[in-house]
């Protein structure tokens, strides 16, 4: 399998991340989720990848967060996955795959755990 980042240029995070990757001569995949956004299926598949509920992949300090009121405890994890999918902004970031599984790698040196 080839390694994937899910990535936002503007995050330093994120540019923090691949250039760990880089060090280690991974080439990854860039997808910006912002454009090229995971469908719901495809997001369901790295939450289980990854091993969390959507709540805890969500970036809740971004305003949509609060405007849709997402922080109900009795919105189900379906809702939630498509808020996600319908707002990508909410996606936390940067995600990355590897062979060795999936991690939002925050903060950037998460990523070692998957080389």
């Amino acid at each position: 399998m080839a390694t994937k980042i899910y990535y936002n240029g503007k995050c330093g995070t994120c540019r923090n991340t691949l250039a760990i990757l880089n060090e280690a001569g991974h080439e990854p995949e860039l997808i910006n989720y912002l454009k090229d956004t995971p469908t719901k299926e495809e997001l369901i598949k790295l939450l289980d990848q990854i091993g969390v509920e959507p709540r805890e992949a969500m970036r809740a300090k971004e305003s949509i967060y609060k405007d849709l009121s997402l922080d109900n405890p009795d919105l189900s994890r379906d809702k939630l996955i498509e808020a996600m999918v319908a707002h990508p902004i909410l996606i936390q970031r940067p995600i990355v795959v590897t062979d060795k599984g999936a991690a939002i790698c925050r903060p950037a040196e998460a990523v070692k755990a998957l080389l």
